[in-house]
């Protein structure tokens, strides 16, 4: 079995450790991940900005990548959401293209989903005796469909205190290339998502999409909080060498 790891621009450019954590984890299951290296952007930020040859381009590139791979997993349900949902708008007009692009949907899984519904893992064995709220990001729960996949595992770490973030699912106003073109709403949208997670008094902020928690934390941070920020992935595996005693 070849599963692949697709990267995605903003954990490999920025967030490095969000797949290490992902392969780590994975490992101690027995998947030693894959890693194309003709991977490339998914095409969202050019789709969502109209200019739908390019995004072709890209999602052919992406195609090609992962052509021999049995399953691809990554750690951002609005890179997965973008293959499920909108490769198909385009390539409808091109049957052999449609027919791939199927193909990788079809193979395609945010990381939580892989390791619930495919690994049928909940619980990793991981320690993390903090206060954490969760913040569940657009596209991977209203259009990947992720929900109750990042919670079960959460409700599975030991010592953790799960709380709930007021109006949780209120967009954070990342939204890709909408944060630079409406900058302004965007702020505003971000400045009231991150009151709500200070209103938590969590300790830890997690999510599954690094867009969503880069800008969530950037505003933390700019109101001088010291919540931490973390990727789901991040969180598991930090658990689970604190678990083993190597924290």
């Amino acid at each position: 079995m070849k599963v692949s790891l697709f990267a995605t621009c903003l954990s490999d450019a920025f967030y490095p450790r969000v797949t290490e954590a992902m392969a780590r984890l994975l490992a101690r299951y027995g998947i030693r991940l894959d890693f194309p290296s003709a991977q490339t952007c998914c095409g969202q930020p050019a789709f969502n900005s109209g200019y739908w040859d390019e995004a072709k381009g890209a999602a052919l590139q992406l195609i090609d990548a992962f052509a021999d791979s049995d399953f691809v997993i990554a750690p951002s349900g609005s890179c997965i959401g973008m293959i499920h949902h909108h490769y198909p708008s385009l390539f409808k007009d091109d049957p052999a293209g449609l027919a791939k692009a199927r193909a990788l949907a079809e193979k395609s899984y945010e990381f939580t989903q892989f390791l619930v519904n495919v690994l049928d893992v909940k619980d990793v064995g991981a320690k993390f005796p903090h206060r954490v709220t969760y913040h569940p990001s657009c596209h991977g729960a209203r259009l990947l469909g992720v929900k109750d996949e990042p919670l079960e595992l959460l409700q599975h770490v030991h010592g953790l205190e799960l709380l709930p973030l007021p109006f949780a699912e209120d967009c954070c106003g990342f939204g890709g290339t909408f944060s630079i073109k409406l900058s302004e709403v965007s702020a505003a949208m971000v400045t009231e998502k991150a009151e709500h997670v200070i209103d938590t008094q969590a300790e830890v902020l997690v999510g599954l999409d690094m867009g969503c928690l880069m800008n969530i934390g950037g505003r933390l941070r700019h109101q001088g909080t010291s919540i931490r920020v973390m990727h789901l992935a991040e969180l598991l595996y930090e658990g689970v060498c604190r678990a083993d005693g190597r924290i």
